[in-house]
């Protein structure tokens, strides 16, 4: 199995997407982490016919972490419906190589895409198709060479954490489209959705996942001490 179940009840399953995997399937027909998670619930249950598993959001192809699932159309409803309201707490570790000037802060700026080249940009306010992206940064970690942020997102725009850092001067390693000097060895970047906190859709408890960083040498050395 590709990937690493964090949590499943009947209602929902939370994954640990590696980098450089679809969340869901495309044009490409390349394997998607919602394949392998319908695949893993027919064997484990032995499910006869099609498998009901939707994703209640997505994270970019080449970045790791946690991934919500919902197992019931009404537990799809209603974490979408939290999603929406923006009742979800994410929050992102990133590697970056250039050290902020300021190791915590809120930023806020206008970002516009630019779907044919599946990428955004820093732009001004009244410029067309703008959107305001809002995420607040601490530094947590430091090595001789790179530094491990914590993110949390205030609003869930393209791109928004990778366009964002590099505006600062802070591209995150491995990201050549935003920046980096290098891509990284396994096709991913240096951005992992590190955890998850919403309610659950049935018991309505409030439930947090945390998911394990990559195992590499450079992300053991830096979160090892947070």
């Amino acid at each position: 199995m590709d990937f690493q179940v964090l949590y499943e009840d009947n209602h929902i399953l939370v994954a640990n997407k590696p980098n450089n995997m679809l969340v869901q399937p495309d044009t490409t027909g390349d394997v998607a982490l919602e394949d392998l998670a319908k695949q893993y619930i027919k064997v484990k249950y032995n499910k006869p016919g099609a498998v009901f598993l939707n994703a209640v959001h997505r994270i970019d192809r080449p970045v790791s972490g946690v991934v919500v699932f919902a197992r019931t159309s009404k537990a799809l409803t209603r974490l979408n419906e939290q999603f929406r309201s923006k009742e979800v707490k994410k929050t992102y570790w990133a590697i970056v190589k250039n050290r902020p000037a300021i190791e915590s802060a809120t930023l806020e700026d206008y970002i516009r895409r630019d779907a044919q080249k599946n990428k955004s940009y820093v732009c001004k306010k009244d410029a067309k198709d703008a959107k305001l992206a809002r995420l607040s940064y601490r530094m947590i970690a430091s090595s001789d060479n790179y530094h491990l942020l914590e993110i949390d997102l205030h609003t869930g725009r393209h791109h928004q954490i990778r366009c964002q850092l590099a505006n600062l001067g802070c591209p995150i390693k491995g990201d050549l489209k935003y920046g980096a000097e290098r891509s990284n060895k396994d096709g991913g970047i240096s951005l992992h959705a590190r955890s998850i906190e919403f309610t659950h859709p049935v018991s309505k408890e409030t439930i947090t996942i945390v998911a394990p960083v990559p195992n590499n040498n450079l992300w053991n050395a830096l979160s090892q001490n947070v």
